[in-house]
C-alpha cells in the first residue's frame, strides 16, 4: 500500500509537470490545444514513474512503459507535427467560448485534462505494485496486447491516411472516407480507446485490478463525447457532404460501409 501511494503520489507530480510546463507554452503562443502534445507524454511520464518506483512485477512494469512510450511519443509526434505552426483547434474554440483567459483555460482545458490523465492511468500505478500475473490470466493480458495492437494500427493508419488524403489538393473542401475512414467516421479515437482497454487488460491481477475499469471508462468517455468524436461532428456539421457520410458509415465502432 505504502509502495502504491508513493507511486500515485509521484505520477500526479509528473503529470503536474508535464501539463504545467504546456499551460506556460500554450499562454505564450496563446493557443489551448498544445495541450495535445502533452496528452500522450503525461501517460510515458506516468509508465515511466511506474517503472522506476514500482516493486511489481518487473517484466510488466517494462511491458506496459514500452507499450505506452510507443502510443504516447507517436501521439505526441503526430499532433506536434499537425499543429505545428497553425491556428487554434475549432473544438477547443467552442469548448472556451473564446475566453481565453488564464484562469478559464486552466479550468476548462489544463486542470480537466490533467486530473482525467492521473485517473485513466490508474491501472498502470496498480499494476506497478502489483505481483506477477497469474497463469490463468495469460489469456486476458494476451487478449489485452492483441487490443492495443488493433488501437496503435488503426490510430496511426487512420492519422497516416487523413494526412495524405489532405496533402492533396485535389481532396480540398471533400470529406475523407476512404481507407479505414470508411469503416468508422473516427478510427484514431476508436484507436485510442482501443488501445487503454487493452492495456487495463494487461494490468488486471486480480479482483482489486478489475476496480480500475472506471480508467479506460472514463478515456472512452472523453474520445466520444468530452473532446472527442461528438465535439469534432459539431465542428464538422453542414459541410457538404458529412450527412450523407454519416448515413453510410459507422460512428465509432468500425463495421462495413453501407451500400447506397
Amino acid at each position: 500500500m505504502v509502495n502504491f501511494l508513493v507511486v500515485s503520489g509521484a505520477s500526479l507530480a509528473a503529470i503536474v509537470v508535464v501539463f504545467g510546463v504546456t499551460f506556460a507554452i500554450s499562454r505564450r503562443i496563446n493557443r489551448a490545444n498544445v495541450v495535445d502534445v502533452a496528452w500522450g507524454l503525461g501517460f510515458v511520464a506516468v509508465a515511466a514513474v511506474a517503472a522506476v518506483l514500482g516493486d511489481g512485477d518487473p517484466v510488466r512494469r517494462i511491458l506496459l512503459l514500452a507499450l505506452v512510450s510507443i502510443w504516447g511519443l507517436r501521439l505526441a509526434i503526430h499532433i506536434h507535427s499537425k499543429t505545428a505552426g497553425k491556428g487554434e483547434d475549432p473544438r477547443y474554440r467552442a469548448l472556451l467560448r473564446e475566453d481565453y483567459s488564464a484562469r478559464n483555460v486552466l479550468r476548462r482545458v489544463y486542470l480537466i485534462q490533467g486530473v482525467s490523465a492521473w485517473f485513466v492511468s490508474l491501472p498502470l500505478q496498480v499494476s506497478a505494485t502489483a505481483g506477477p500475473t497469474p497463469r490463468a490470466l495469460w489469456p486476458v493480458a494476451a487478449v489485452g496486447l492483441a487490443l492495443w495492437v488493433v488501437g496503435v494500427v488503426f490510430e496511426a493508419l487512420g492519422d497516416h491516411q487523413l494526412k495524405k488524403f489532405k496533402a492533396d489538393p485535389a481532396n480540398k473542401g471533400r470529406i475523407m472516407d476512404r481507407g479505414l475512414w470508411a469503416w468508422t467516421r473516427h478510427p484514431n479515437y476508436f484507436g485510442d480507446a482501443s488501445v487503454w482497454w487493452g492495456i487495463w487488460l494487461i494490468t488486471i491481477t486480480g479482483p482489486l485490478a478489475l476496480l480500475t475499469v472506471f480508467s479506460p471508462a472514463l478515456m472512452t468517455y472523453f474520445l466520444v463525447y468530452a473532446t472527442g468524436a461528438r465535439l469534432a461532428e459539431k465542428v464538422m456539421a453542414g459541410r457538404p457532404g458529412f450527412d450523407e457520410y454519416c448515413s453510410r458509415t459507422a460512428f465509432f465502432v468500425p463495421r462495413p460501409p453501407k451500400r447506397g
